[in-house]
Protein backbone atom coordinates (compact mmCIF):
# COMPACT_ATOMS: atom_id res chain seq x y z
CA UNK A 1 0.00 0.00 0.00
CA UNK A 2 1.18 3.58 -0.45
CA UNK A 3 1.29 6.68 1.57
CA UNK A 4 -2.28 7.78 0.42
CA UNK A 5 -3.59 4.11 1.18
CA UNK A 6 -2.39 4.60 4.58
CA UNK A 7 -3.14 8.21 5.20
CA UNK A 8 -7.08 7.35 4.27
CA UNK A 9 -7.10 4.37 6.94
CA UNK A 10 -5.47 6.31 9.75
CA UNK A 11 -7.21 7.68 12.71
CA UNK A 12 -7.63 11.00 13.16
CA UNK A 13 -5.58 11.68 16.17
CA UNK A 14 -2.19 9.92 13.99
CA UNK A 15 -3.10 12.53 11.06
CA UNK A 16 -3.55 14.80 13.94
CA UNK A 17 0.17 14.21 15.17
CA UNK A 18 1.39 14.48 12.18
CA UNK A 19 0.33 17.08 11.01
CA UNK A 20 1.73 18.88 13.99
CA UNK A 21 5.26 17.73 13.83
CA UNK A 22 5.46 18.90 10.61
CA UNK A 23 3.77 22.05 11.51
CA UNK A 24 1.05 21.53 8.71
CA UNK A 25 -1.35 24.70 7.73
CA UNK A 26 -4.60 22.64 7.47
CA UNK A 27 -8.19 22.32 9.40
CA UNK A 28 -7.69 20.39 12.26
CA UNK A 29 -10.99 18.56 12.44
CA UNK A 30 -11.11 17.72 8.74
CA UNK A 31 -9.45 14.11 7.73
CA UNK A 32 -9.87 15.09 4.21
CA UNK A 33 -8.07 18.31 4.78
CA UNK A 34 -5.02 16.74 6.94
CA UNK A 35 -4.96 13.78 4.14
CA UNK A 36 -4.52 16.53 1.28
CA UNK A 37 -2.26 18.82 3.15
CA UNK A 38 0.02 15.78 3.97
CA UNK A 39 0.48 14.02 1.08
CA UNK A 40 1.05 17.50 -0.65
CA UNK A 41 4.29 17.79 2.48
CA UNK A 42 5.65 14.39 2.64
CA UNK A 43 5.52 14.20 -1.30
CA UNK A 44 7.77 17.06 -1.62
CA UNK A 45 11.23 16.21 -2.81
CA UNK A 46 12.89 18.91 -0.90
CA UNK A 47 11.09 18.01 2.24
CA UNK A 48 12.13 14.46 2.25
CA UNK A 49 16.02 15.37 1.24
CA UNK A 50 16.07 18.29 4.41
CA UNK A 51 14.32 14.90 6.74
CA UNK A 52 16.81 12.50 5.83
CA UNK A 53 19.82 15.19 6.51
CA UNK A 54 17.84 15.90 9.83
CA UNK A 55 18.08 12.11 10.96
CA UNK A 56 20.35 11.04 13.52
CA UNK A 57 23.22 8.15 12.26
CA UNK A 58 20.53 5.96 14.06
CA UNK A 59 17.56 7.03 12.87
CA UNK A 60 19.20 6.58 9.38
CA UNK A 61 20.06 2.91 10.23
CA UNK A 62 17.01 2.14 11.46
CA UNK A 63 15.42 3.71 8.55
CA UNK A 64 17.71 1.79 6.15
CA UNK A 65 16.82 -1.25 8.06
CA UNK A 66 12.94 -0.66 7.01
CA UNK A 67 13.98 0.01 3.61
CA UNK A 68 15.40 -3.42 2.86
CA UNK A 69 13.01 -5.22 4.95
CA UNK A 70 11.25 -7.55 2.72
CA UNK A 71 7.96 -8.37 5.04
CA UNK A 72 4.99 -7.36 4.26
CA UNK A 73 4.56 -6.74 8.10
CA UNK A 74 6.63 -6.11 11.17
CA UNK A 75 5.79 -6.80 14.74
CA UNK A 76 6.65 -4.25 17.34
CA UNK A 77 9.19 -6.13 18.68
CA UNK A 78 10.79 -6.57 15.33
CA UNK A 79 10.74 -2.29 15.25
CA UNK A 80 12.25 -2.21 18.73
CA UNK A 81 15.07 -5.18 18.03
CA UNK A 82 15.82 -3.15 14.60
CA UNK A 83 16.01 0.23 16.76
CA UNK A 84 18.39 -1.63 18.73
CA UNK A 85 20.69 -2.76 16.34
CA UNK A 86 20.64 0.77 14.62
CA UNK A 87 22.18 2.76 17.57
CA UNK A 88 25.45 0.44 17.94
CA UNK A 89 24.90 -0.20 21.45
CA UNK A 90 25.46 3.69 21.92
CA UNK A 91 23.10 6.22 23.28
CA UNK A 92 20.61 8.01 20.66
CA UNK A 93 21.86 11.75 20.15
CA UNK A 94 18.56 12.82 20.46
CA UNK A 95 18.11 10.73 23.68
CA UNK A 96 15.55 8.23 24.68
CA UNK A 97 14.47 4.37 24.06
CA UNK A 98 13.92 2.31 21.39
CA UNK A 99 10.53 2.28 21.46
CA UNK A 100 10.76 6.25 21.53
CA UNK A 101 11.92 5.81 18.06
CA UNK A 102 9.62 3.77 16.57
CA UNK A 103 6.76 6.73 18.16
CA UNK A 104 8.50 9.19 16.33
CA UNK A 105 8.57 7.25 13.07
CA UNK A 106 5.12 6.69 13.19
CA UNK A 107 4.24 10.10 14.47
CA UNK A 108 6.35 11.53 11.64
CA UNK A 109 3.71 9.22 8.93
CA UNK A 110 6.69 7.17 8.07
CA UNK A 111 5.34 3.80 9.81
CA UNK A 112 1.63 2.75 10.05
CA UNK A 113 -0.54 0.04 11.71
CA UNK A 114 -2.31 -2.56 9.45
CA UNK A 115 -5.75 -1.92 8.62
CA UNK A 116 -7.71 -5.29 8.93
CA UNK A 117 -7.84 -7.23 12.51
CA UNK A 118 -5.35 -9.17 11.78
CA UNK A 119 -2.76 -6.44 11.30
CA UNK A 120 -3.81 -3.61 13.24
CA UNK A 121 -1.04 -4.32 15.61
CA UNK A 122 1.65 -4.59 13.07
CA UNK A 123 3.45 -2.19 11.25
CA UNK A 124 4.54 -0.81 7.48
CA UNK A 125 6.51 1.80 5.84
CA UNK A 126 4.21 2.95 2.38
CA UNK A 127 5.56 1.43 -0.64
CA UNK A 128 6.14 4.98 -2.36
CA UNK A 129 7.58 6.50 0.47
CA UNK A 130 10.19 3.61 0.58
CA UNK A 131 11.63 4.57 -3.06
CA UNK A 132 11.60 8.14 -2.10
CA UNK A 133 13.44 7.26 0.96
CA UNK A 134 16.16 5.45 -1.44
CA UNK A 135 16.46 8.58 -3.60
CA UNK A 136 16.75 10.56 -0.54
CA UNK A 137 19.91 8.28 0.70
CA UNK A 138 21.29 7.90 -2.51
CA UNK A 139 21.85 11.47 -2.85
CA UNK A 140 23.06 12.13 0.34
CA UNK A 141 25.59 9.10 -0.13
CA UNK A 142 26.62 10.24 -3.42
CA UNK A 143 27.68 13.31 -1.90
CA UNK A 144 30.68 12.17 -0.24
CA UNK A 145 31.73 10.49 -3.45
CA UNK A 146 35.24 10.81 -5.16
CA UNK A 147 34.45 9.94 -8.71
CA UNK A 148 38.12 9.44 -10.79
CA UNK A 149 39.12 8.43 -14.17
CA UNK A 150 39.41 4.79 -15.18
CA UNK A 151 42.98 2.82 -14.29
CA UNK A 152 45.09 2.19 -16.91
CA UNK A 153 44.93 -1.52 -15.60
CA UNK A 154 42.43 -3.02 -13.37
CA UNK A 155 41.19 -6.31 -12.09
CA UNK A 156 37.88 -7.93 -12.66
CA UNK A 157 37.23 -12.00 -12.13
CA UNK A 158 33.98 -12.41 -13.72
CA UNK A 159 32.82 -16.34 -13.08
CA UNK A 160 36.38 -17.28 -12.37
CA UNK A 161 35.16 -17.93 -8.27
CA UNK A 162 32.58 -20.83 -10.19
CA UNK A 163 35.30 -22.08 -12.47
CA UNK A 164 37.66 -22.27 -8.87
CA UNK A 165 34.63 -23.62 -7.68
CA UNK A 166 35.05 -27.11 -10.05
CA UNK A 167 38.71 -26.96 -9.44
CA UNK A 168 38.11 -27.14 -5.74
CA UNK A 169 36.27 -30.47 -6.49
CA UNK A 170 38.28 -31.76 -9.52
CA UNK A 171 41.29 -31.56 -6.36
CA UNK A 172 39.32 -33.29 -3.85
CA UNK A 173 38.50 -35.81 -6.41
CA UNK A 174 41.94 -36.29 -7.24
CA UNK A 175 43.68 -35.91 -3.97
CA UNK A 176 41.72 -36.95 -1.32
CA UNK A 177 43.55 -34.28 1.14
CA UNK A 178 44.10 -36.00 4.70
CA UNK A 179 42.54 -33.33 7.38
CA UNK A 180 42.98 -32.32 10.56
CA UNK A 181 41.08 -33.42 13.46
CA UNK A 182 39.55 -29.71 13.36
CA UNK A 183 38.76 -30.90 9.93
CA UNK A 184 41.42 -28.60 7.66
CA UNK A 185 43.28 -29.36 5.01
CA UNK A 186 46.88 -29.01 6.15
CA UNK A 187 49.46 -26.10 4.59
CA UNK A 188 50.63 -28.92 1.70
CA UNK A 189 47.77 -29.51 0.48
CA UNK A 190 46.02 -25.88 0.42
CA UNK A 191 49.24 -24.55 -1.23
CA UNK A 192 48.79 -27.15 -4.28
CA UNK A 193 45.12 -26.38 -4.13
CA UNK A 194 45.38 -22.73 -4.38
CA UNK A 195 48.31 -23.18 -6.97
CA UNK A 196 45.34 -24.27 -9.14
CA UNK A 197 42.77 -22.04 -8.48
CA UNK A 198 42.77 -18.60 -10.86
CA UNK A 199 42.80 -16.69 -7.93
CA UNK A 200 45.56 -17.33 -5.81
CA UNK A 201 45.38 -16.28 -1.88
CA UNK A 202 48.44 -16.17 0.54
CA UNK A 203 47.57 -19.03 3.44
CA UNK A 204 46.25 -17.82 6.67
CA UNK A 205 49.35 -18.02 9.33
CA UNK A 206 49.16 -18.96 13.05
CA UNK A 207 47.24 -16.92 15.26
CA UNK A 208 45.08 -13.86 14.95
CA UNK A 209 40.92 -14.27 14.99
CA UNK A 210 38.80 -15.87 12.64
CA UNK A 211 35.49 -16.84 12.49
CA UNK A 212 31.78 -14.81 12.02
CA UNK A 213 32.25 -15.70 7.87
CA UNK A 214 31.39 -19.07 7.43
CA UNK A 215 32.89 -22.05 9.09
CA UNK A 216 35.96 -22.31 6.96
CA UNK A 217 37.10 -19.03 7.60
CA UNK A 218 39.05 -20.45 10.66
CA UNK A 219 41.13 -22.61 8.07
CA UNK A 220 41.21 -20.55 5.17
CA UNK A 221 41.58 -17.64 3.63
CA UNK A 222 38.35 -15.56 2.43
CA UNK A 223 37.63 -16.46 -0.85
CA UNK A 224 39.03 -20.56 -0.65
CA UNK A 225 36.74 -20.56 2.60
CA UNK A 226 33.71 -19.21 0.48
CA UNK A 227 34.14 -21.82 -2.08
CA UNK A 228 34.75 -24.62 0.39
CA UNK A 229 32.04 -23.74 2.67
CA UNK A 230 29.76 -23.87 -1.10
CA UNK A 231 30.82 -27.11 -1.88
CA UNK A 232 30.23 -28.68 1.57
CA UNK A 233 27.01 -26.50 2.21
CA UNK A 234 25.49 -28.13 -1.52
CA UNK A 235 27.34 -31.65 -0.18
CA UNK A 236 29.21 -31.82 -2.93
CA UNK A 237 32.13 -32.78 -0.30
CA UNK A 238 32.63 -34.43 2.49
CA UNK A 239 34.58 -35.03 5.39
CA UNK A 240 34.97 -38.02 6.24
CA UNK A 241 37.64 -39.75 8.62
CA UNK A 242 40.98 -38.15 8.23
CA UNK A 243 40.23 -37.46 4.51
CA UNK A 244 38.29 -34.96 2.23
CA UNK A 245 36.18 -36.85 -0.58
CA UNK A 246 33.58 -35.83 -2.89
CA UNK A 247 30.36 -37.30 -2.70
CA UNK A 248 28.13 -38.98 -5.04
CA UNK A 249 27.17 -35.41 -5.79
CA UNK A 250 29.99 -33.93 -6.13
CA UNK A 251 31.10 -36.77 -8.94
CA UNK A 252 27.64 -35.40 -10.74
CA UNK A 253 28.90 -32.15 -11.13
CA UNK A 254 32.23 -32.67 -12.33
CA UNK A 255 31.28 -35.29 -14.86
CA UNK A 256 28.36 -32.58 -16.46
CA UNK A 257 31.04 -29.96 -16.34
CA UNK A 258 28.43 -27.06 -15.59
CA UNK A 259 29.81 -24.12 -14.16
CA UNK A 260 27.54 -23.20 -10.84
CA UNK A 261 25.41 -20.12 -10.82
CA UNK A 262 27.08 -16.66 -9.67
CA UNK A 263 23.32 -16.06 -8.73
CA UNK A 264 23.71 -19.24 -5.89
CA UNK A 265 27.26 -18.44 -5.04
CA UNK A 266 26.08 -14.05 -4.18
CA UNK A 267 23.05 -15.22 -2.83
CA UNK A 268 25.09 -17.81 -0.65
CA UNK A 269 27.59 -15.72 0.19
CA UNK A 270 24.92 -13.08 1.65
CA UNK A 271 23.36 -15.44 4.29
CA UNK A 272 27.13 -16.87 5.22
CA UNK A 273 28.05 -13.53 6.09
CA UNK A 274 25.29 -11.84 7.27
CA UNK A 275 25.72 -12.79 11.17
CA UNK A 276 28.75 -10.77 11.17
CA UNK A 277 27.28 -7.92 8.91
CA UNK A 278 23.24 -8.20 9.58
CA UNK A 279 22.46 -5.25 6.93
CA UNK A 280 25.20 -6.89 4.18
CA UNK A 281 22.38 -6.99 1.44
CA UNK A 282 21.53 -3.34 1.51
CA UNK A 283 25.11 -2.11 1.62
CA UNK A 284 25.50 -4.07 -1.43
CA UNK A 285 22.78 -2.20 -2.96
CA UNK A 286 24.46 1.10 -1.42
CA UNK A 287 27.71 0.29 -3.17
CA UNK A 288 25.84 -0.29 -6.27
CA UNK A 289 24.55 2.92 -6.80
CA UNK A 290 27.65 5.19 -5.47
CA UNK A 291 30.26 2.91 -7.63
CA UNK A 292 27.98 2.90 -10.66
CA UNK A 293 30.84 4.97 -11.94
CA UNK A 294 35.11 4.80 -11.41
CA UNK A 295 34.84 5.88 -7.46
CA UNK A 296 37.83 6.04 -4.61
CA UNK A 297 37.83 3.07 -1.76
CA UNK A 298 38.35 5.92 0.47
CA UNK A 299 35.17 7.65 -0.48
CA UNK A 300 33.22 4.41 -0.28
CA UNK A 301 34.11 4.58 3.46
CA UNK A 302 33.30 8.07 4.16
CA UNK A 303 30.20 7.71 2.53
CA UNK A 304 28.72 4.25 3.84
CA UNK A 305 30.96 3.46 7.01
CA UNK A 306 28.08 5.07 8.91
CA UNK A 307 25.93 2.16 8.24
CA UNK A 308 28.48 -0.25 9.06
CA UNK A 309 28.88 -2.06 12.66
CA UNK A 310 32.35 -3.22 13.97
CA UNK A 311 32.75 -7.02 14.56
CA UNK A 312 34.86 -7.79 17.28
CA UNK A 313 38.63 -6.69 16.13
CA UNK A 314 37.42 -5.87 11.99
CA UNK A 315 36.42 -2.09 11.99
CA UNK A 316 34.07 -0.32 9.49
CA UNK A 317 36.93 0.39 7.16
CA UNK A 318 38.34 -3.29 7.30
CA UNK A 319 34.67 -4.79 6.61
CA UNK A 320 33.61 -2.82 3.70
CA UNK A 321 37.40 -3.58 1.98
CA UNK A 322 37.88 -7.28 2.89
CA UNK A 323 34.97 -8.11 3.78
CA UNK A 324 32.63 -6.79 1.18
CA UNK A 325 34.53 -4.58 -1.91
CA UNK A 326 36.89 -7.64 -1.73
CA UNK A 327 34.25 -10.49 -2.15
CA UNK A 328 32.04 -8.01 -4.22
CA UNK A 329 35.22 -8.59 -6.38
CA UNK A 330 35.69 -12.31 -6.28
CA UNK A 331 32.15 -12.64 -7.31
CA UNK A 332 32.53 -10.23 -10.25
CA UNK A 333 30.15 -7.76 -9.19
CA UNK A 334 33.16 -5.16 -9.12
CA UNK A 335 36.26 -4.24 -10.93
CA UNK A 336 39.28 -2.72 -9.11
CA UNK A 337 42.33 -0.69 -9.85
CA UNK A 338 44.96 1.76 -8.72
CA UNK A 339 44.56 5.55 -9.76
CA UNK A 340 46.06 8.92 -8.87
CA UNK A 341 43.40 9.13 -5.97
CA UNK A 342 44.44 5.83 -4.84
CA UNK A 343 42.33 2.52 -4.83
CA UNK A 344 39.08 2.57 -6.50
CA UNK A 345 36.20 0.68 -7.56
CA UNK A 346 33.48 0.14 -10.11
CA UNK A 347 30.63 -2.15 -10.81
CA UNK A 348 30.55 -4.39 -13.10
CA UNK A 349 27.16 -4.61 -15.78
CA UNK A 350 26.23 -7.49 -13.97
CA UNK A 351 27.13 -6.48 -10.20
CA UNK A 352 24.46 -3.65 -11.04
CA UNK A 353 21.80 -5.79 -12.21
CA UNK A 354 22.11 -8.33 -9.11
CA UNK A 355 23.08 -5.33 -6.52
CA UNK A 356 20.48 -2.55 -7.99
CA UNK A 357 18.23 -3.26 -10.75
CA UNK A 358 17.11 -6.44 -8.62
CA UNK A 359 18.59 -5.88 -5.54
CA UNK A 360 19.82 -8.83 -3.22
CA UNK A 361 17.92 -11.11 -2.40
CA UNK A 362 18.42 -14.77 -0.06
CA UNK A 363 17.31 -17.17 -2.63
Amino acid sequence: MNLADMLSYADMSQLTAIAGRYQCECRPNSKRDLIQTLLHTLGSRDFMDDQIRDCSLSDLRFLNTLLFDERGYLALEDLLAAARAAAFETPDSRGGSYRDTVNRFKNGGWLFNGTSQQTRYLFRVPGDLKERFRDALAIRIREGLHECGEPEMYREESGLVAADLLTLLRFVMENEPEISTEGSMYKRSQQQLMNALHIPEPLLSKGGWRFGYGRACEFYPPRLALLYDYARHRRWIAEEGPRLRLTPGGCLVLEEAKAESMLQIFSFWLRLYKGAIPNLTSLVYWVGVAAGEWVTVESLNASLGWLIKPFYYDDASSIMEKRILRMMLHLGMLRAGETAAGAAVKMTAWGLEKAVVNKPVLI
